[in-house]
């Protein structure tokens, strides 16, 4: 059995955004209208005792001063992290890497391509390589999650290209897609050597091609890219000027959207993840949030608990 900890469920920038006085921003800043989010980020175990984390963000010192499980147990120093998985090089995935320099070892998996853009930015070198392996993980494959040690977590990861792009921080405007490259977005498939069922971990999804959807099979759970409700969305709200799909996004909504792409799909749970400021379904009283429900969906949202056998 996977134990589940939705350490944040926000997209980039969080609940509320500090420069921001959109409707959800400004509920969140109010107590008892909108619970506030910290960026996207969960943790896994596969004993309740060590634990994965996949994708650090920028909240992730916030993030484990608010989750038990992952607080120093014996000891002076020490802590249950075993692992860190990436699924891109987004600032909102890779910055809380910087918080993790205390010579805690940890083995820090991602692709090839993501950990040459770490190599190449001189800044993650505060993880110190005595302490911390950078391995790349092995697309198509399920492999044990392993610690400093070498001792196996107990936790089964299949990672896998999706449609994706690159990071914005990286982006060349003057190339093809911004330079993008098929090892800079991936999703992931978690478990245990004995579950029955999968978690689908995809925070950014561009586009959902058959092959993708049947990588699920029935009673797995999704956690899946819910950045905004609209393709315009950031654009019509006054908030940006890039639709989603620009921002390597599917929206939920719409017939090309992940709502209707997924529908009929035999999964134990759904639920949407990576949620903008701009998304009105953070609202709990909206239209959007009763649409969402409707179609099978819950929202994520942080300390959210729960299993896959």
């Amino acid at each position: 059995m996977l134990r589940v900890v939705v350490l944040g469920a926000a997209a980039g920038g969080g609940l509320p955004q500090w420069n921001c006085a959109c409707t959800a921003c400004r509920a969140a800043r109010k107590a008892g209208q909108v619970v506030p989010q910290t960026q996207s980020s969960i943790a896994v175990s596969a004993d309740g005792v060590r634990w994965v984390v996949v994708n650090a963000s920028p909240d992730l010192r916030q993030q484990f001063l608010a989750t038990p499980v992952l607080h120093p147990a014996g000891g002076l120093r020490g802590s249950p992290l075993q692992a860190v998985l990436l699924t891109n090089a987004d600032v909102d995935h890779i910055a809380g890497l910087l918080s993790l320099r205390e010579n805690h070892a940890f083995n820090l998996y991602a692709t090839n391509r993501v950990l040459r853009v770490l190599d190449n930015n001189p800044v993650f070198n505060v993880l110190n390589r005595d302490y911390v392996r950078r391995l790349a993980f092995d697309l198509d494959q399920v492999q044990p999650v392993m610690d400093a040690e070498g001792g196996d977590t107990g936790v089964r990861v299949e990672p896998f290209v999706i449609p994706g792009k690159i990071a914005l921080w990286l982006e060349n405007p003057a190339a093809d897609h911004f330079g993008s490259q098929p090892e800079d977005t991936i999703g992931l498939a978690l478990g245990t050597a004995g579950s029955r069922q999968r978690l689908f971990y995809l925070p950014g999804c561009a586009a959902l091609p058959d092959a993708l959807k049947a990588r699920l099979a029935p009673g797995d759970t999704l956690l899946f890219d819910g950045t905004t409700f609209t393709d315009d969305e950031m654009i019509t709200s006054g908030m940006g000027h890039k639709t989603a799909s620009r921002m390597g996004h599917l929206p939920m909504s719409g017939t090309g959207g992940a709502v209707a792409l997924w529908a009929g799909a035999p999964l134990g749970r759904k639920l949407f993840i990576h949620i903008n400021n701009s998304n009105p379904v953070l609202l709990p009283e909206s239209p959007e949030r009763a649409f969402v429900h409707a179609a099978g969906w819950g929202i994520a949202y942080d300390g959210m608990e729960f299993c896959v056998e």
